[in-house]
């Protein structure tokens, strides 16, 4: 019987180790937005879990442009990688999650900073904006995207479109 005791202790001692409970969920939200409180609509992930190794994670990131200027309207501008404040996420949109592996965690991870990093003018209303930006990172988890053009300035409804494309999510369109 000690044998058996054994073996069960080792058997619970590996099942509630770090690595068995290591999970990073990416979760895709949306904001409204409103022109009169000074926030425009709005796509962005959100990273939170643990990694193999122990590490904790609680990130999220979208893109933007650094200024917002007429000049968005005239091509690319000036553009950087934003994170919402932790208070702000609850009153936005979550449309979906999926559950990420550590390689797809550090995949993503270097993808925002290529998008963040990369020289120039970047951020362009009509091909590279926080919608692009948010579709990369699903891409790069498997999901099917698409950017329907009356769609590219309305984050919300584009994220329910992307909730139809992948019904294997189990998720509900957002009103």
């Amino acid at each position: 019987m000690g044998r058996y005791l054994k073996l069960l202790v080792a058997f619970l001692a590996l099942a509630w180790s770090p690595a068995a409970m290591a999970e990073v969920k990416m979760h895709f939200h949306s904001f409204d937005g409103s022109v009169l409180f000074g926030r425009y609509p709005h796509a962005f992930i959100v990273l939170e879990g643990t990694l193999a190794n122990g590490t904790a994670v609680n990130e999220n990131y979208g893109f933007s442009a650094l200024k917002t200027t007429p000049a968005i309207l005239n091509g690319p501008v000036r553009h950087t990688v934003i994170s919402e404040k932790p208070k702000t996420i609850p009153k936005t949109n979550r449309h979906f999650t999926v559950t990420i592996s550590d390689a797809q965690y550090i995949r993503i991870k270097q993808e925002v900073a290529a998008w963040r990093d990369a020289p120039g003018k970047y951020y362009d209303l009509e091909t590279r904006n926080c919608i692009h930006f948010v579709g990369k990172m699903a891409e790069l988890v498997g999901l099917k995207v698409s950017y329907p053009k009356d769609m590219l300035r309305r984050p919300k409804k584009w994220l329910n479109h992307v909730t139809g494309l992948n019904p294997s999510l189990g998720a509900k369109q957002i009103k």
